[in-house]
């Protein structure tokens, strides 16, 4: 019994070890090669959610009551500062920190990481039935 529970929540830490590999890798690709006016701003930012899900559920393989709600949070709070300049405020000039902090708001941002828990959910829910 107390073996099985760690076996399976093992599985679920390596599901989540690799989507957040594979998320990673798509993000970096799209940053340094796609230059666009929709999977660069906008499948990008969907992606970023699920890409900040998948490192969470890691460490917390079962999972939290309204986890995809928390990571939309963070994401919101993470635009807010950049309505706010941070990076400028900051004086950030390192290229990579620009780019996860980003420097533009944008409420289309919002509705693609709203988007994206959505995504999360969902996929959740089909994944919980099996």
């Amino acid at each position: 019994m107390f073996n099985s529970v760690i076996e399976r929540m093992m599985k679920k830490r390596i599901f989540y070890i690799i989507s957040f590999l594979v998320i990673f890798c798509i993000e970096v690709l799209i940053a340094l090669y796609v230059r666009d006016n929709f999977v660069r701003p906008y499948v990008g930012d969907v992606l970023v959610v699920v890409l900040v899900y998948s490192f969470v559920r890691i460490f917390l393989p079962t999972g939290i009551p309204r986890m995809p709600f928390y990571v939309f949070l963070f994401a919101c709070f993470v635009e807010v500062l950049q309505y706010f300049q941070l990076v400028e405020t900051l004086g950030i000039t390192n290229r990579v920190a620009r780019v996860v902090l980003g420097s533009t708001f944008d409420w289309a941002d919002i509705a693609c990481y709203a988007v994206g828990c959505v995504l999360i959910i969902l996929f959740e829910r089909l994944f919980q039935r099996k």
